[in-house]
């Protein structure tokens, strides 16, 4: 099997001072790398009856569409604030260096539906929670919560007891 945790870059101070960004860059960027992460989704959630797979942008797309692809299931975007052309409900969270605020359409799915949420990252729980309360806006069912990479001494599962969270790099 392949070590991801190879693929994944530290850049020091990025968005800004005191952050360590982890750059995924290389993973993406690596075929075997890159299959291998989808594979380990797919496996998580093959069998999982999910409706609908949410996705973050930016980072969050990448993963999900190749998991949507591979599982036959539709996406969700969840984008920054302004980016959707149709009608949207909003979620604002706080992150580790700020806050910011989500969208998603308010079509995106049927009421009922199991959502699988995939993002790159799990830090302090900001992002996802805020999707979590999305999904539950539109009448949805969070059926899991994956990602590639979590910072667990931010303590971003804390935020999310009442879901599976699945991730694949923990630091």
């Amino acid at each position: 099997m392949v070590k991801l945790e190879k693929f994944i870059r530290d850049i020091p101070d990025f968005p800004k001072k005191g952050i360590i960004f982890k750059d995924i860059t290389p993973l993406i960027g690596d075929p075997k790398a890159f299959k291998t992460v989808i594979n380990l989704l797919a496996k998580k959630y093959q069998n999982q009856k999910i409706d609908k797979i949410l996705c973050v942008e930016s980072r969050g797309f990448i993963f999900a569409s190749a998991l949507s692809y591979k599982l036959g299931i539709g996406i969700v975007p969840v984008r920054k604030k302004g980016k959707l052309p149709y009608k949207t409900t909003k979620e604002t969270y706080s992150l580790e260096y700020g806050t910011d605020t989500l969208e998603m359409h308010i079509d995106a799915f049927q009421k009922g539906a199991r959502i699988l949420i995939i993002d790159d990252l799990l830090a302090t729980g900001g992002t996802v929670t805020a999707c979590t309360r999305l999904v539950k806006k539109l009448g949805g069912k969070v059926a899991g919560l994956g990602v590639v990479i979590e910072l667990e001494f931010l303590h971003g599962r804390d935020k999310l007891r009442n879901h599976d969270v699945y991730s694949i790099i923990k630091y």
